[in-house]
Order: C-alpha cells, then structure tokens, then sequence
C-alpha cells in the first residue's frame, strides 16, 4: 500500500503568538488534514492511528507488531500514519481522517478544544517534569531566569515547552514584553541555538538529550524546578470511541505494558528506537530516564492540570477563547 502523504506543520512567524496567528495556524492544519482525509478513508476493520517521530511508545509497539496482534481477535487492522507535530495530529483526530492519536504534550489538546475540535483523552503518562527544560549554551553569561529579561527564547508553538516558558517568565518577575520569543520547530529550535540566533531554548527530551549530550547545553531550569507536571496524553475520535470501546481498551493495555517494558529493560527499549529516532542509544537512555512512561487513565488531578494551563494560556491571551478542560470525553475505563 503507497504510504500516505506526511502532513507538514504549519509555519508560524518568530514572534510572540497572537490570536489571529493562532488562529489562522490551526485552521491550516485543519485544511492539511482534509486534503488527506480521504486517504485515510474510515473502514470499520481499519483502526488508523496517528503518530509523530517522537512518539516512544507508540513507535515501540509499531516496531513490535503488537496492537495488531492485539487486535487480531477483534477484527480489527492498523494503518499507521506519521504527522509532523501535534497540532495537525489532532486535526485529524477532529475531522475524522485518523481514530487514534499517539501521545502529545498537555497543552496540544488545550489549543485543539480552543479551536472547537471535539477529543476523547483516552490515557496519560503520568508527570516527566524534568523531560522538559529550559537550556542556555554552556558558556552562556545567563545564569538565572531573571538574566532572560531582553532574551530571544525559542520555543516550539503550543508545545508543552511554551507554558513552561511562561513559568519561567513569571517566576522570574518578568512579563512577556521582558523577553522575544521565537516560534520554532525542535530541528529549527536546534539550529538557531547552536548557531547563537537565540539566547535560550525550551525544548523536550530526546531533543533535551541530545543537546545536552552534543553541545553541553546547560539547563537553566526544568519543570520540577518550575512546578510543572509535563503529563502527555493519548486521544481518540469521539465517535470512534464510542463506537470501539474495545479497541480503546485493548491499544491502552498495550501502551501500559510497553511503558512498563521501557522502564524495566532500559537499554534493549533504547536500542530499538536508535533507528527509528535517528539517535545514540547514550541519548535515548538518558531522555527515557526522565520520562515516566506511566499510561494510566486520565484522573481528575490530571484534568485540574489542564484546567491551570488553560487558564494561564487564556489570561496570556494566548487562545481564542476560555476554555473548560473538563469538556471533552474522558475514557473512563481501567488500564
């Protein structure tokens, strides 16, 4: 079967997000979407799950054959299709073109909610706060979040990397005219930071990792140091969900149990994403030792996380409306 076309994220302009850009981004990632919608047609026998490069465990079970094996006895196939941020995954999610989505970052499903895409939280990792962090180059005269008042920070659009830069901005008595920030993609982030064209980076692991290991890359602050959880979320299409509630089940038992296998044979789990990643096994270990990796149901602590985000985002003016994370569905079953 040709491989479906990849979906590209949307360019954004190196500036703070405002609501017209914000805006006018997702509704291109909503009209990438549909000009593959039908490729991705829905079929009854045909779970279509979206993923992006990024996406351990997802990636781990592809590599494994095991949600197909897992779905065998319910009648049911797999086609995989890879997306190139969260964003245009969740669009897909939305207008029907994929059933199920890989994990993203916290605040994606805020921004998709803001945006009317109707979700279904199907899982979370439980919290990774240090999987994410805030990084200066490594003879960098910055030493603390105060010294990023007249700083360039590049950060990646709606990113779990973009409330925690607002953190770091506020617990620096700062305020978001203190600092430029510089919409930018990992591969776009780690070029500019390399090459000097930004004081500082919010970024994830493994990208964490790999600058850390590559560049010396020195954090300046994490989550835990900011108080942020960093739960990722996996979701479904509402009317899928509620039309293979057993699918559902059977895809979270298997992301649980491959969590569970990435924690207890950290270097054979680091191995087996070298190639897909691109990466050393060193770096993957590294970034795998910072996330949690716990699939677990998505439980009303996690839901008031949400609600904190949104709230920070709306009061930033940083989405198009007031939201109420709670609104969407929430798989309720046990992992």
């Amino acid at each position: 079967m040709p491989r479906p076309p990849r979906i590209a994220a949307p360019a954004f302009p190196a500036a703070a997000l405002s609501r017209r850009a914000f805006v006018g981004g997702f509704g291109a990632a909503m009209a990438a979407s549909s000009l593959i919608s039908r490729a991705f047609a829905a079929s009854d026998d045909v779970v279509r799950i979206g993923y992006q490069k990024s996406s351990s465990l997802m990636i781990i079970l592809k590599q494994q054959g095991a949600i197909e094996r897992a779905l065998a006895p319910l009648g049911a196939k797999v086609s995989w299709h890879e997306f190139s941020s969260g964003l245009p995954l969740l669009e897909g999610v939305n207008i029907g073109a994929i059933d199920l989505s890989a994990d993203v970052a916290d605040t994606v499903p805020l921004f998709a909610q803001a945006a009317g895409a109707k979700l279904t939280y199907l899982a979370q990792e439980k919290p990774s706060p240090t999987a994410q962090a805030i990084v200066v180059p490594k003879n960098s005269p910055i030493a603390g979040l105060s010294d990023l008042k007249g700083k360039r920070i590049g950060l990646a659009k709606a990113a779990g990397v973009h409330y925690l830069a607002l953190r770091a901005i506020e617990a620096a008595g700062l305020s978001r005219d203190n600092v430029e920030i510089a919409e930018l993609q990992p591969a776009d982030g780690r070029i500019a930071f390399e090459k000097g064209a930004i004081d500082a980076w919010a970024i994830w692991d493994p990208f964490l990792a790999t600058v850390q290991r590559k560049s010396g890359a020195r954090v300046l602050a994490d989550g835990g140091a900011l108080g942020v959880s960093y739960r990722r979320f996996y979701l479904a299409a509402t009317p899928f969900a509620q039309r293979r509630p057993e699918v559902l089940q059977a895809v979270a038992g298997e992301l649980r149990k491959a969590g569970e296998w990435v924690k207890r044979e950290p270097k054979d789990a680091a191995a087996l994403l070298a190639v897909p990643f691109g990466l050393e096994t060193e770096t993957l270990e590294l970034a795998n030792s910072r996330r949690s990796y716990a699939v677990a149901p998505v439980d009303e602590t996690a839901l008031a996380e949400q609600q904190k985000i949104a709230d920070a985002f709306s009061s930033a003016k940083l989405l198009p409306k007031p939201i109420v994370a709670r609104d969407n569905a929430v798989w309720k079953q046990p992992i």
